[in-house]
């Protein structure tokens, strides 16, 4: 994307307060940030249904908005910090499938955001002994069978600096989701882990520069943790939790949501106990049933034949068709059937019969949340 697309995306975000679903939806139809901008005055042809207070916020001036925008950019360049609008090919892409994604993200780190498995871990503040010693034993349990995951949390006290600090320890990549921008940090005192995480992951957040730190940011932000993941953790939560959003989140994205159970009298496991009395979460006994259920256990497969100089054919004799759709599959590891059908440009009718056919040749499996895994 170019540096003047960029730069009109930004200042979409500075207009004033437009929810993200319609922000997205806005970007969506008009095709960029530039686009929009061309069509200020007439809003109506793009989105019909849009609001008269819409159409005041994006008709207006945006002078001011466009001269924050470039003081964010050239703010960015000077820090090395990545700015990732919807629609580019380093965006992350499960987010893609997500109704109120942010369209434009600043991130800072080394990690792979389309990483073939993606995985967060949440839960309480307060996390006890037994949440820090699940942590700790599933990370390190989880790296052996599966090396390749990108460990996504908030980097606020409890469980998440735990998880971060575990997935630093065990080799995993980790991402931290933040609720301000990139020019500070809370807590402060996390902030000798976000310096290592910045070799060994990242940290990514929807807003800019000069953000105040305020509490709906944090809500707000539950939504990337959740939207770009493959699989919700809770480990620990009070009956009424600010994990237990997260986890509503990631089953409204079509995510799957495992959740660690704890004696009924304990106060931080009451929220994961209730999730998974109410099947609204899968119960997560060890790494193995994890990766079972989510049918990663190829993974381990393929990486031990590898190790013994086995060399596996990416593609048997496939048709130039289903050679497209293996070929997404590998650059962009799992993949749902819109976002298939979008690096395809194949018909949904037409995409899902070369699926069928590629799944009864033991090419693909159907996952977890409606997505593809490419497996031989």
């Amino acid at each position: 994307m170019s540096n003047d697309e960029i730069l009109y995306t930004i200042a979409l975000t500075k207009l004033g307060y437009i929810s993200p679903d319609a922000m997205l939806r806005i970007i969506q139809e008009a095709g960029s940030g530039k686009a929009v901008y061309e069509m200020r005055t007439r809003l109506d042809d793009i989105l019909p249904e849009c609001t008269q207070r819409l159409k005041d916020i994006i008709g207006g001036n945006w002078d001011d908005a466009l001269a924050m925008a470039n003081s964010e950019m050239e703010y960015c360049q000077k820090n090395n910090i990545s700015i990732l609008c919807y629609g580019d090919n380093t965006y992350p892409q499960r987010l893609n499938e997500c109704p109120d994604a942010p369209i434009v993200l600043y991130y800072k780190g080394n990690a792979d955001l389309n990483c073939h498995h993606v995985i967060n871990i949440i839960g309480t503040r307060h996390c006890t002994n037994y949440g820090t010693d699940v942590i700790q034993r599933f990370i390190s349990d989880l790296r052996q069978l599966c090396p390749e995951v990108l460990i996504v949390s908030g980097l606020a006290y409890g469980v998440d600096i735990n998880a971060h600090n575990n997935a630093l320890a065990n080799g995993f990549n980790t991402v931290g989701v933040l609720a301000h921008g990139l020019d500070t940090l809370y807590p402060a005192m996390h902030r000798d882990t976000a310096s290592k995480m910045l070799s060994q992951g990242g940290l990514l957040t929807e807003y800019s520069s000069n953000t105040k730190i305020e509490k709906q940011n944090f809500i707000r932000r539950n939504r990337i943790v959740a939207g770009m993941s493959d699989a919700c953790i809770l480990i620990e939560s009070a009956k009424h939790g600010g994990g237990l959003i997260t986890a509503r989140i990631s089953q409204d994205y079509g995510r799957e949501v495992f959740a660690v159970p704890g004696r009924t009298n304990d106060h931080f496991s009451k929220g994961c106990n209730i999730l998974i009395h109410d099947n609204q979460a899968n119960l997560l006994l060890s790494a193995e049933d994890f990766v079972m259920s989510m049918g990663w256990q190829t993974d381990k497969i393929l990486a031990e034949a590898k190790s013994k100089g086995i060399e596996l054919s990416l593609f048997p004799e496939l048709t130039e068709e289903q050679q497209a759709i293996a070929k997404a599959l590998e650059r962009y590891g799992d993949l749902q059937l819109n976002i298939l059908m979008v690096k395809t440009g194949f018909t949904i009718g037409k995409l899902n019969q070369l699926l069928f056919e590629m799944e009864m040749n033991g090419i693909v499996r159907p996952m977890a949340g409606g997505t593809y895994h490419l497996i031989s």
